[in-house]
């Protein structure tokens, strides 16, 4: 540290010795060079010819070393070793030299050796307009009020220019403004101050901030200028009222839409700033009243949500006048309006409602007939409110439409109550929206009752079994008839027409005369009746099938309807027989034709003895008479068997069990006595079993005196041939008719010729004789021909005749047919058989 202030000091004293000798050189010399150069001149540019100058010869400038002595300061200029001139070294700037003095002159102290000389030389810079103008900012911000009167003035700070003199003379100019002019102020001969005057009154809102160029050009060859942007900011004052975007908000929302959902946004502006452009929001009207609770605005955004269900049907637009409203003061407010249209959505299912309704309807209304109105209606619009309506089923009605939303229920097909007595029908609507929605009405149209069916009975023929000796009163069956109308319409009283034919005994008709019955004409209702209202069929008196076997009647059912309508059914009464009457014995007659008589006419179940005669030695088998019997029953109650009742054990005869031939059991020969008593018993099948007794009488007789009888009897058969076919009684067995002949040979042989054309007379007779001629009624005849034990036909039909056969046959013959009246008369058929009233003829063989 010492050793450096040392030094210091060393060169301290150095530099002011140069100096003293310096002023001392030029002293002695007692005058200075004067030199002119323009500032910015370019380096080597010769100044002046200092060596020159100073009165050197040449050579001497650089032997005696001329140079410059440096003074504190970089001097810009330098001389030149070899020549001895003045040279520019460096840039030379006036303005850094010598600032805004004038003139600008350099002294520089020039320094000559051997001997040591110090001249002075004065160096003038002369200034050039190298220096534009300068502001002291490139950017002057200002404040004015909007409401800042015209004529304001506001003073500007000017430029300065480094240059002098004229370069340094400035004038200024303002960018072309309608609102703002330049007013120049000389505050002294040198200085002019501008000023800013308003000339227009300001707005914010239309030009928030202005920008001006304030321009100072110098008096400088070529001049220079320098700038100033002026940035005028117009200060704000509540003068705007709040404008929004949009003076009408349409907005469309489906009815559907939920609540909370964002209706819109009002975006209203304030063309102020600040607080008075900060803008509240509010709702102001309401049209209708209730859309006060629709929606919501939400004062600082403006945003608006639904608050409430919108329902198309009930309020289809909405119209809100909203409010903006500034912060200033005093606060400004401007309007908008926003309609809100609610779209429609098909919420609404279709409405059907019945508006007449006229039941019951008659089963008998003609097509056409209205039955009910009714009006469909849907709430919602368009294709939503488009309604289709249709009935369901589809038949037996349908809709008209009538005009808008009115439909007819009308009849398209004939009604029957007893097919269908009620009808739920259900009108169905549809609309035409997507979903479609459906609504239906249910309708239940009973149909009125009118007499248009007939009592039908359950059966066209009722076929009734009745017991004979019924009691009277007693209920053969229940008759029913059917019909499906209702109350008067199809309450049935019954009745019994006294049109019925009833076939008796022979088969004759009851309607009728028979001489076998002798019964006069009766009317159905004389045997039965038929309760009126139920239909239960009685007897009013006992029957008797000997009497009456069918009873054939019709019943009648008419209801009480207006007009009355009826139905008949056909009832086919069968008396069932009862085994109440015996068997009954043919007695013996005087004659073939009082035989007859006496079987057709019933005889009483008394009867007499019987004779027949026997020859001796007659073989085993030999038929001695027949046992002839008849039961006035029917079937099994008809049906008769014969018994031996004496004398029991071995006797020389016995009787066909169903034949009643008594025949020898064994040879016959003297022991046996003149004559037999057989007690024979002839007993039915019924239950209980009804008999008859027959007492028998044999003869035995000598074979000639047998031959004897037998030939009388012959005799007697030949005169009444037609009768004795049909008569009944004891008679003679083929047995006395052989041994006749056999004495016949033995007494006249000569009669044998006579015999020989006998036998082939016999045999043709009894080749060809019909067998059996049977007559029957209109139905088919049922032949039952017995065989060796008899025959019997258990059947509900009636036995016409009893087939008995002559002589030796060993067979009967019963016809059956059925218990129906005779056909209508006509002609008949092909195969219609014989009238009823034929009496049956039986021809017996050999």
């Amino acid at each position: 540290a010492g050793r450096a202030a040392g030094r210091m000091g060393e060169r301290c004293c150095a530099a002011l010795v140069r100096v003293l000798v310096l002023q001392a050189a030029w002293a002695l010399s007692g005058g200075q060079v004067r030199y002119s150069v323009p500032e910015e001149a370019k380096a080597g540019t010769v100044v002046g010819r200092l060596a020159q100058d100073l009165g050197l010869e040449a050579g001497e400038a650089e032997a005696r070393r001329l140079r410059l002595v440096a003074q504190g300061r970089r001097a810009s200029v330098e001389v030149s070793g070899a020549s001895g001139a003045l040279l520019v070294s460096s840039r030379l700037d006036r303005e850094e030299l010598c600032g805004k003095s004038a003139p600008c002159a350099l002294r520089l102290e020039v320094l000559l050796e051997r001997p040591l000389r110090v001249f002075h030389v004065q160096l003038e810079v002369t200034d050039i307009n190298d220096n534009a103008p300068v502001f002291p900012a490139a950017r002057k911000n200002l404040s004015l009020s909007e409401n800042s009167p015209p004529g304001f003035r506001f003073p500007l700070e000017g430029a300065s220019d480094a240059d002098i003199g004229a370069n340094a003379q400035l004038t200024y100019t303002l960018s072309p403004s309608e609102h703002f002019s330049l007013d120049l102020q000389k505050s002294n001969e040198r200085n002019i101050e501008p000023e800013l005057v308003l000339t227009k009154p300001l707005d914010r809102e239309t030009i928030p901030v202005h920008r001006l160029v304030l321009t100072a050009t110098d008096g400088g060859r070529p001049s220079l200028t320098g700038t100033m942007e002026l940035v005028i900011s117009v200060l704000d004052v509540n003068d705007n009222a709040p404008q929004c975007n949009q003076s009408v908000y349409k907005v469309q929302l489906p009815e559907s839409a939920e609540v909370g959902t964002l209706v819109t946004r009002v975006n209203a502006t304030d063309a102020d700033e600040g607080v008075h452009s900060e803008v509240k929001y509010a709702v102001t009207n309401f049209i209708p009243p209730n859309g006060r609770d629709v929606i919501s605005i939400n004062p600082n955004n403006g945003e608006i949500h639904l608050t409430a269900a919108l329902d198309f049907e009930e309020v289809s637009v909405f119209d809100f006048r909203i409010e903006a409203k500034d912060k200033g003061t005093p606060p400004l407010s401007g309007h908008c309006k926003l309609v809100l249209e609610v779209l429609d959505v098909n919420d609404n299912a279709p409405e059907v409602w019945v508006t007449s309704l006229s039941v019951p309807v008659a089963e008998d209304a003609s097509v056409g007939t209205v039955v009910a109105l009714l009006s469909v209606s849907d709430r919602d619009s368009g294709e939503n409110g488009r309604v289709r309506c249709w009935v369901w089923p589809a038949s037996p009605f349908g809709l008209e439409a009538t005009f808008l939303g009115s439909y007819s229920l009308v009849l398209r097909e004939a009604l029957d109550r007893e097919r269908v007595s009620e009808y739920e029908v259900e009108v169905r609507a549809e609309d035409g929206g997507a979903p479609a929605l459906r609504a239906r009405r249910g309708l239940r149209v009973p149909v009125s009752d009118v007499n248009d069916n007939a009592p039908l009975f359950a059966q066209a023929v009722y076929t009734v079994l009745a017991r004979e000796n019924n009691a009277a009163g007693a209920e053969l069956a229940r008759l029913w008839a059917r019909d499906p109308d209702e109350a008067a319409n199809g309450r049935v009283s019954y009745s019994v027409w006294d049109g019925g034919l009833g076939v008796g005994v022979g088969g004759e008709a009851a309607g009728s005369s028979s001489s076998s019955g002798g019964m006069g004409w009766r009317p159905a209702s004389s045997y039965v009746s038929v309760d009126a209202e139920s239909g239960r069929l009685w007897a009013l008196q006992p029957l008797d099938y000997e009497e009456l076997q069918v009873l054939q009647f019709e019943v009648r059912a008419v209801d009480a309807g207006e007009p009355a309508l009826s139905g008949n059914a056909t009832v086919q009464l069968f008396v069932l027989d009862e085994n109440d009457n015996a068997p009954a014995l043919l007695p013996a007659a005087g004659s073939a034709a009082e035989a007859a008589a006496a079987a057709l006419a019933g005889a009483g179940s008394e009867s007499g003895t019987l004779w027949a005669w026997a020859a001796w030695g007659a073989p085993a088998g030999q038929v001695v008479a027949k046992i002839r019997a008849v039961d006035a029953d029917s079937g099994y109650n008809a049906w008769l068997r014969y018994e031996l009742l004496e004398p029991r054990g071995k006797g020389p005869f016995r009787v066909g069990l169903y034949s009643g031939e008594v025949s020898t059991a064994r040879a016959l020969d003297e022991a046996d006595g003149p004559r037999q008593r057989l007690l024979i018993v002839v007993r039915d099948h019924g239950e209980p079993a009804r008999s008859a007794t027959a007492t028998l009488s044999v003869s035995l007789l000598e074979a000639a005196e047998a031959a004897l009888a037998a030939g009388s009897s012959a005799a007697s058969s030949s005169s009444s041939s037609a009768v004795s076919r049909s008569a009944a009684g004891a008679e003679l067995g083929p047995g006395a008719a052989s041994a006749a002949t056999n004495v016949w040979l033995v007494v006249a042989i000569c009669a044998v010729s006579s015999l020989f054309l006998l036998a082939v007379v016999l045999y043709g007779a009894s080749r060809w004789a019909p067998r059996a001629a049977v007559l029957s009624g209109p139905g088919p005849t049922t032949l039952v021909c017995a065989s060796e034990v008899g025959s019997w036909s258990y059947s509900q039909r009636h036995s016409r005749s009893l087939c008995v056969a002559d002589g030796a046959a060993k067979s009967d013959l019963m016809v059956f047919s059925p218990n129906f009246p005779p056909p209508p008369p006509g002609p008949a058929a092909k195969d219609t058989q014989p009238e009823p009233s034929a009496l049956l003829d039986t021809v017996s063989g050999n």
